[in-house]
């Protein structure tokens, strides 16, 4: 522990709100603690490019309530090769860093594994994802504020819908994970989510509407998860033109909108627990792990496990919308 002098903190892969109280968490917990700090712009392509700044508490100062990421982000495919790790390791050894800290989803995760395991170099990853796909936590941060924005997205969409008498299908993030499209549907009242947990085991459009979809209603609402496995939004309703051309079928995305926004009290207080959680385990001397929380409390998740197993879904949701939907 003695030998973390400096850490190096950066965001990588898609922004998520929630971000930026991440990293002023971090940089606040580390120089409370006599541990100097340096920003990393612009993911790992700015630790091979040595975008590198050192940050005082003043840095992250009026930052927590603001989405996106005060460092930046961007894809990195020379970190990807084993030549980029090699001027990335070399750039961090110049400047002086003993450690990192790294914000990001599954493959900011698994560029840091794969490094970490390379030079024996200790990283602590914290979940910054909307998509809530990460396993070893509850809750990632930016879930949150994504489902606050697609449940008021929803509203308002819902009063086109009623005075149309049509039937959306509205696309929202997520990628292979259909977290955001179960609990927005919820959230928002809508009739049903079309997710890809369950798109292999039964055709989740023919049960929404056989058994007796928009019976009692004169429009509906149904989420469904960016995917190809789903066909997303696009794909379902070419289907419904086709198989029930009754319907007057109608398609919004939600697209980048959702990745947007201040974050909530929610996401802000995950992320300032995450962001010191995260020194608390360098201090201890942990490395190759992602903080999560589990039943509120604070746990350290190899990333092997956050990385290589799957996140289910809770299975008790869907029936609990199939009630509501009635």
């Amino acid at each position: 522990m003695s030998a973390i002098k400096c850490i190096g903190i950066l965001t990588s892969g898609g922004d998520a709100p929630g971000m930026n109280a991440a990293i002023r968490a971090v940089t606040r917990a580390a120089i409370y603690n006599g541990i100097a700090v340096k920003g990393i712009y612009r993911g790992y392509k700015g630790l091979i490019t040595g975008e590198i700044v050192p940050f005082k508490t003043e840095n992250v100062s009026n930052i927590i309530q603001h989405g996106g990421t005060i460092l930046k982000t961007a894809r990195c495919l020379e970190f990807k090769t084993p030549e980029g790790r090699k001027v990335a390791y070399d750039r961090i050894v110049e400047e002086g860093i003993d450690a990192l800290v790294v914000i990001g989803g599954d493959g900011t995760l698994t560029g840091a594994r794969i490094f970490a395991q390379e030079y024996n170099y200790p990283i602590v990853g914290i979940p910054g994802t909307i998509d809530n796909d990460l396993f070893g936590t509850d809750i990632t941060i930016g879930y949150d504020t994504a489902l606050n924005t697609i449940m008021d997205a929803v509203d308002k969409i819902r009063d086109t819908a009623t005075s149309h008498d049509r039937l959306f299908f509205v696309e929202v993030m997520g990628r292979d994970a259909g977290f955001l499209a179960l609990n927005g549907a919820i959230a928002s009242g809508a009739e049903a989510a079309i997710i890809p947990e369950i798109a292999v085991e039964k055709d989740q459009l023919a049960e929404t509407i056989e058994n007796g979809f928009r019976k009692s209603k004169n429009s509906s609402i149904v989420l469904v998860a960016e995917s190809d496995i789903t066909g997303g939004a696009m794909g379902v309703a070419e289907r419904v033109k086709t198989e029930y051309p009754q319907f007057d079928v109608r398609v919004t995305i939600l697209g980048h909108l959702q990745r947007g926004g201040s974050p909530t009290a929610q996401d802000r207080i995950l992320a300032s627990r995450m962001g010191a959680a995260a020194i608390d385990a360098l201090l201890e001397d942990q490395r190759n792990v992602m903080t999560g929380i589990q039943n509120d409390q604070i746990v350290y998740v190899p990333f092997s496990k956050a990385i290589k197993n799957d996140k289910p879904i809770n299975r008790e949701l869907l029936n609990t919308l199939r009630i509501l939907s009635i």
